[in-house]
């Protein structure tokens, strides 16, 4: 589990390799991701859009740009959470992903970053 903290926002994630969606022999590796966004501060925030990097261990790059999280775009007020999950496939059995959440202070409309930690897609058979 890896967690980051920007602007008083605290983002975890954890990962879950999808054995069932996944194909090894014909290089189709699914994985799904559970993200926990908690307001730690005092003003009340929404998530309006994401932007994800999302690396192969071959080397390949992805970029996922587009507005909210799994249609939504939740509103946090002090002290709320929200989690969602959500998937990636990789061509390859292990990669990683990183990235931000674009969001924005509803008391000044303020608009700001909040890291999501980089985090490792790893398929349990490679640990062996």
């Amino acid at each position: 589990m890896e967690t980051s903290i920007t602007n008083d926002i605290k983002v975890t994630v954890e990962t879950i390799y999808q054995p069932t969606y996944s194909k090894p022999l014909k290089n189709e590796y699914v994985f799904a991701y559970r993200i926990n966004i908690e307001n730690l501060g005092a003003h009340t925030v929404q998530l309006l859009r994401r932007y994800w990097h999302i690396w192969d261990s071959n080397g390949v790059e992805r970029e996922v740009d587009g507005e909210g999280v799994v249609g939504d775009q939740p509103v946090l007020k002090s002290g709320q959470s929200y989690q969602y999950v959500s998937g990636c496939p990789l061509v390859t059995d292990m990669g990683t992903m990183q990235g931000h959440f674009q969001m924005q202070r509803l008391d000044n409309d303020s608009l700001f970053n909040v890291e999501i930690p980089k985090f490792k897609l790893i398929a349990p058979f490679k640990n062996n």
